[in-house]
């Protein structure tokens, strides 16, 4: 499975792309970052965004995207950006038809390190390890795509596969027509046309 990971920001946002299965070492396909200047308006960093992640999906063909939930944060302003380029990835999968995965910053660290509370050189340093690269990815928003998409490889299916399981949505590899499946970390789902 190719799966897209991004780390949101309106100054940087992360994009990886790696190859993976179940049992299988994942392998890095691309990282990146997208970066809008601080200067510019939000809508045309938002559209710069869309046109670098709408880039990336056309290049590299993921069969789903992984996206970092946006959790609460004490400065407004670095939340709000984050949820507007984390809404701009997710409407491009929609608009695809490709499966999101939603996941917390601590979700994403226990997948790939252990511990939910991992720091970022810990997390980049097992980035590096699980996919055999000579170095961390940087900036640390690139290693943090890797992370997200890592953690969609090994989690995304299960949960999947649970929700179906509970009536809660289509089989894994299977969605209704022009609909993408949001598959959230923990509990619930939705549905997105």
């Amino acid at each position: 499975m190719r799966v897209l990971g991004v780390d949101p920001g309106l100054t940087r946002c992360g994009l990886g792309v790696i190859d993976g299965a179940l049992g299988m070492r994942a392998s890095l396909v691309e990282v990146g970052v997208v970066r809008t200047p601080a200067g510019v308006e939000v809508p045309e960093r938002l559209r710069a965004i869309a046109d670098g992640i709408d880039a990336w999906l056309d290049r590299t063909r993921p069969e789903a995207v992984a996206v970092e939930k946006v959790f609460s944060q004490a400065n407004v302003r670095t939340v709000m950006g984050t949820a507007q380029a984390g809404a701009v990835a997710i409407t491009l999968a929609a608009r695809r038809g490709l499966p999101v995965g939603l996941y917390t910053p601590s979700e994403v660290k226990a997948a790939v390190t252990g511990s939910g509370r991992a720091d970022k050189a810990q997390v980049g340093f097992m980035i590096s390890k699980l996919l055999g690269l000579s170095e961390v990815p940087r900036p640390a928003d690139a290693a943090d795509a890797l992370a997200l998409a890592l953690c969609h490889l090994w989690r995304g299916p299960a949960l999947a596969r649970m929700r179906a399981a509970a009536g809660g949505g289509a089989a894994p590899g299977t969605r209704a027509a022009g609909a993408a499946r949001i598959l959230p970390g923990g509990a619930g789902s939705g549905v997105a046309g």
